[in-house]
């Protein structure tokens, strides 16, 4: 499997997110697509890996999302959580962009690159 068209970037203004369904490995993954404070493009599971909870229902702010569920950040690089009560970091996926389209590999989750523009 290759890049999936998971949205187009006029769909997700600066500081927000959208809540995406693509096809992963082992079937259907919810991502979110987050387009950050600082005009950067990322991908992440959409579950807290400290409940069962979307990211995509918390914040945005600077390089992070935030969970609604328990405030755990999570960088949106890395997946890393900062601060608890989380302490399993969430999948990231590969972002690139292609005039207004935005695509995501969800077989290559790990610490997210800068986007590609293609």
């Amino acid at each position: 499997m290759t890049a999936q068209f998971a949205c187009r970037t006029s769909d997700v203004a600066v500081a927000t997110m959208l809540r995406c369904e693509l096809d992963g490995p082992d079937g259907r993954v919810a991502v979110v697509v987050v387009h950050d404070g600082d005009g950067g493009w990322y991908a992440l599971a959409d579950k807290c890996s400290h409940g069962d909870i979307p990211l995509s229902k918390g914040d945005v702010e600077g390089c992070t999302i935030e969970c609604l569920g328990h405030g755990s950040p999570f960088d949106l690089r890395t997946g890393k959580p900062l601060k608890p009560p989380a302490t399993d970091p969430v999948a990231v996926y590969p972002v690139t962009i292609d005039d207004d389209c935005v695509y995501v590999d969800t077989d290559v989750p790990g610490p997210s690159p800068e986007p590609t523009h293609a």
